[in-house]
């Protein structure tokens, strides 16, 4: 059994192709910077890779591109889509409508468009990569798996807002939490890899990345996480504002005539990282500039680095003890730098960095000296083979 993950993020598309009986991947591939210029980089097993610069306007060309390398003549790893049995998609946002994975038909497509208000900027561009696999592979079953899936067992204490509560009894409004997949996967391989038990682990994982959600897991579950109704609550993102003052939405709208949509797509599209430098919503274009000098440019860097490390200062205190600090995702695993200045803000929980250790990128490994209190891990994330387990298990039902 061969299974397709699409992973479509706000401006990107992870791919694999992965055979189910040994769970090797076939091919695999990266769409970056959608909706900038465009880049693909495709994996294929014994093959050379492929890695150009094109055109990608939007979700709907990355996916055609995708389905282009894998049945390529030269590139390629399949002489036909017919080959690929299911296709798993990660879906942002599933609200309470959905705790599990599902496989995916009309009506509950209809169910997860319901939620796009919540996800603007990642559920519209995970409906358009489910879309295009179902005109493109039509006997293909698709299935979904949620974001929003793991952090279902936060107490209320955690999902709560401070609001009437009848806001929460009629439209759900709650902390829901994003990267759940990833979050449930790198913590339990950081347990597994400092051979602790799962149960008795207590675990920060730091998913960063264009979006960026830190958690506090305990005991392989949930109980808290920085984003929140929709996952434009926490850290300063790529574009996303991060946690502000409610008030300043009701401000920027008096002062620059703009009504809630349009300060809501200041929030989402033209904020955080973006918003503070001017230059862009990519940490590598922010880092060469900030070293040309560009002030602006650090204070977004700044920014960023100094809200991780306070998520991660609360969330040792909701756990009441921290075995590990966990960096994954795009940033986490390769900004060398972004690790090295958020843990210099955690002496105060005993945390030293190796600066040798930590001169590495997208290797499972320890960063942390060995007199350190907390051990600091970087542990690449692999949601595609979580969701290609839950895939095939759905499937083959």
């Amino acid at each position: 059994m061969k299974i397709l993950v699409i992973n479509c993020g706000s401006s990107s598309l992870k791919y694999q192709l992965i055979d189910m009986e040994t769970e090797e991947v076939i091919a695999k591939g990266l769409c970056e910077r959608i909706g900038i210029d465009g880049h693909l980089v495709h994996k294929p097993e014994g093959k050379p890779v492929l890695d150009k610069n094109i055109d990608m306007p939007d979700h709907t060309v990355a996916v055609s591109l995708v389905l282009n390398a894998l049945t390529d003549p030269v590139s390629g790893v399949i002489s036909s889509l017919s080959e690929i049995s299911a296709v798993g998609h990660r879906i942002v946002h599933g609200g309470e409508k959905f705790a599990d994975a599902v496989v995916l038909n009309d009506e509950v497509i209809a169910e997860i468009e319901k939620c796009n208000d919540l996800a603007p900027l990642h559920n519209p561009a995970n409906i358009i990569g489910i879309r295009s696999c179902q005109k493109l592979m039509p006997n293909a079953p698709m299935v979904g798996v949620f974001d929003t899936a793991f952090h279902q067992t936060m107490p209320e204490k955690a999902y709560l807002y401070a609001l009437p509560y009848e806001y929460y009894e009629k439209y759900k409004v709650r902390r829901y939490g994003f990267h759940g997949t990833s979050h449930s996967f790198v913590s339990k391989r950081a347990a597994e890899f400092l051979n602790i038990p799962l149960k008795d682990s207590k675990i920060i994982v730091c998913h960063l990345g264009n979006g960026s959600s830190i958690c506090a897991v305990d005991g392989g579950k949930s109980i808290d996480t920085s984003m929140g109704l929709t996952p434009l609550e926490g850290v300063a993102m790529g574009t996303r504002s991060g946690a502000i003052d409610p008030a300043i939405i009701e401000f920027i709208a008096e002062h620059e005539h703009m009504d809630l949509p349009q300060v809501m797509n200041v929030l989402n599209k033209k904020s955080g990282v973006y918003g503070v430098s001017g230059v862009s919503s990519d940490f590598r274009d922010l880092a060469a500039a900030a070293e040309a000098g560009d002030h602006r440019a650090q204070i977004a860097l700044d920014v960023f680095e100094y809200q991780v490390a306070k998520y991660i200062g609360s969330y040792a205190v909701a756990l009441g003890r921290v075995d590990a600090i966990v960096f994954t995702a795009g940033i986490g695993e390769n900004n060398i730098s972004a690790r090295e200045h958020i843990c210099s803000y955690l002496s105060v929980l005993g945390v030293k960095l190796d600066a040798q250790k930590n001169n590495v990128r997208g290797q499972e490994t320890i960063l942390s000296a060995d007199d350190s209190k907390v051990k600091v891990l970087l542990i690449p994330t692999n949601e595609e083979l979580a969701i290609a387990r839950q895939t095939k298990e759905l499937v083959q039902r």
